[in-house]
């Protein structure tokens, strides 16, 4: 199956590079200056349209949280009129989509992992256009399944776990805000959960098969949860480590405010598509160990 990715350099998209030749798929990334989310919109139906692809992944979007409090028109014409765009083009080929959202949607008040049925309530600009990319998303184009994930890391880009082995490998002692949860999830999971999604929606019409869905990882952690175990599969692979000190999220205060819960259940993705992500402590070490063993990976992290 031929499969067009939006985006160039994110982390799903290449984790999606790196598993699509593993399932069989042929992927095309197609990503700026080619196709700009926040350019003209027939100009990105032509360009996908060009890949003739089989199934269509949304996986770019503008990403800058605290950046988009004073960015707010650059991030909805990414985040909703471009995936709107994108959502246009899989209609008019007649070809599934998968779109990738975010945990931001929700105000993070609930004291359990959300459901998808749940209210959505955005705090921010970057929460609030992610939103509004859904609804346009679902309106252009029925044959769609939009996954939500959340606290994404990965061997590539920016990320989590390659600030904290930096950190650590400066500093004896780390700060990382222990108030906020959420589900550690690895690009690569996400990737091989994009993949079997996009299989499904092409060999079946099924309704249930479409719609909302939160793909995240097993388990469950706080920041400095999540950092303690950076630092811990680090040592396994004779890595930096730290100590982690545990402050509150007022001590480290944003332009953009954070979800205290960011869990998502994801057991309808799981009922529906037959798909659940490995547990999150597993991946982790996995990709702790190519930042600090491969040549290549550890010199992004540095």
């Amino acid at each position: 199956m031929r499969i067009a990715v939006t985006g160039r350099e994110g982390q799903v998209l290449r984790s999606l590079i790196e598993r699509a030749p593993l399932f069989g798929h042929e992927l095309v990334a197609l990503g700026r200056p080619g196709l700009d989310l926040a350019g003209n919109r027939e100009a990105i139906i032509e360009g996908l349209a060009s890949v003739a692809p089989h199934a269509i992944v949304s996986a770019a979007a503008y990403t800058a949280v605290d950046r988009a409090e004073s960015e707010p028109e650059m991030a909805y014409a990414i985040n909703q009129q471009g995936a709107e765009a994108v959502a246009a083009a899989a209609s008019r080929l007649d070809v599934p989509l998968v779109h990738l959202s975010t945990d931001y949607v929700f105000d993070g008040f609930k004291g359990e992992p959300y459901l998808e049925a749940d209210p959505t309530g955005p705090s921010g600009v970057y929460g609030a256009s992610k939103l509004a990319g859904e609804q346009a998303v679902l309106a252009a184009c029925a044959n769609t399944a939009i996954l939500r994930t959340a606290w994404v890391y990965s061997p590539f880009g920016a990320n989590f776990v390659k600030t904290m082995l930096r950190l650590a490998s400066e500093r004896d002692e780390v700060s990382v805000v222990a108030d906020q949860c959420g589900n550690p999830t690895s690009a690569l999971d996400i990737a091989e959960g994009v993949l079997q999604v996009a299989a499904n929606l092409a060999a079946s019409p099924r309704a249930e098969q479409r719609g909302v869905f939160h793909m995240t990882a097993a388990g469950e952690a706080s920041w400095a949860d999540f950092a303690e175990a950076i630092f811990l599969s680090s040592q396994k692979v004779n890595g930096p480590s730290a100590r982690v000190r545990r402050i509150a999220t007022s001590e480290y205060p944003t332009p953009a405010r954070r979800p205290a819960n960011s869990r998502l259940d994801s057991s309808k993705l799981e009922r529906v598509h037959g798909v659940r992500l490995p547990n999150w402590r597993a991946s982790l070490d996995e990709v702790v160990r190519r930042l600090v063993t491969e040549p290549t990976h550890a010199k992004v992290a540095s």
